[in-house]
């Protein structure tokens, strides 16, 4: 068991007022199993009232909108949680893809989370399978196996993709951070037949020497009707353990992205995220990350450009 008070700020500028900005955030995290949220504040540049659903996955979202022209927006949560599923490997489990069959016959949820997406380079990932030879294994194997071989084929680089890097460009570069690592082991796993889900939350180690600290993090989970979903951690090689903390699952990225949203307005913007974790033995740790934002069109940059003259 373990106590983690988790501060997550988001922080957007803009280089000129913008208005109207309309957002969507997933950044309530789950009471489940072996979680318990213990206290939650949310707090949000001019206060805005937040509408909160519930979406197919079960997360709860929250919409808001900011009318009023700004130059900064900050998304502030502060998390007090426990955690109580402590390091293990799955029980004996030995159900295999053909035995859930029926089941996903009868389940169109677990039915969609077993389909891969469509890329150019599923033949490499039909490879891969072959190669950790994933035919007649259970369930538990498969994933451990290819849990395995994105750790220790892929390497772990920050800098290198963002939040568009394509499951094909991943595979060609074999570079990237937690959320890319999530994605490929997420098509391995899919294609073998295992219902599978993105998993986006933090990992609180403590110095453990684990990948992924002081940031927002990505896993897996697999569905496996004798345990029901399981967490799996390709870039620490390890199931998921009391330091990690879930917010939200989904198809992938795109359906657990922490904030997103539309603003009316022609400006530049940057992006940092930083995620500080306070420990019940008194340690503290902080780290700030700037994200890597979709570059723009040559189009857009043009825009962009003369807006700047014009303003000078």
């Amino acid at each position: 068991m373990a106590v983690f008070n988790i501060v997550h700020i988001t922080k957007y500028q803009y280089k000129w007022p913008i208005k109207e900005s309309i957002n969507e955030i997933r950044l309530f995290p789950h009471n489940f199993e072996n979680q318990d949220v213990l206290q939650f504040q949310l707090s949000i540049t001019k206060n805005p009232d937040v509408a909160i659903t519930m979406d197919y996955h079960g997360n709860r979202v929250g919409n808001f909108n900011i009318m009023k022209a700004h130059s900064e927006m900050i998304v502030e949560t502060n998390l007090l949680v426990r955690t109580t599923h402590s390091q293990k490997i799955p029980e004996i489990d030995n159900v295999k893809v053909a035995d859930l069959l029926t089941k996903l016959e009868n389940d169109i949820y677990l039915l969609r989370l077993s389909y891969p997406e469509k890329i150019k380079k599923q033949i490499e990932v039909i490879k891969i399978l072959k190669e950790i030879d994933f035919y007649d294994k259970s369930i538990i194997d498969i994933t451990q196996q290819c849990n395995e071989y994105v750790f220790t084929n892929f390497a772990y680089t920050k800098g290198i993709t963002n939040i568009e890097t394509t499951i094909d460009e991943i595979l060609e570069h074999r570079q990237g951070v937690c959320q890319d690592f999530a994605l490929v082991l997420l098509q391995l796993l899919r294609t073998a037949g295992i219902p599978s889900r993105y998993v986006s939350g933090y990992i609180c180690p403590n110095e453990n020497g684990l990948r992924g600290e002081g940031a927002t993090h990505a896993w897996v989970e697999i569905y496996t009707p004798k345990q029901g979903w399981l967490g799996i951690d390709p870039t620490n090689n390890i199931w998921t353990m009391d330091s990690h903390v879930k917010l939200s699952v989904g198809f992938n990225f795109t359906e657990c992205t922490p904030i997103k949203g539309l603003f009316k307005g022609l400006a530049a913007h940057t992006l940092s995220v930083s995620v500080s974790i306070d420990y019940e033995d008194g340690t503290h740790f902080e780290g700030i990350n700037d994200v890597l934002l979709q570059e723009v069109s040559a189009a857009f940059k043009k825009e962009l450009d003369h807006a700047e003259q014009q303003q000078q």
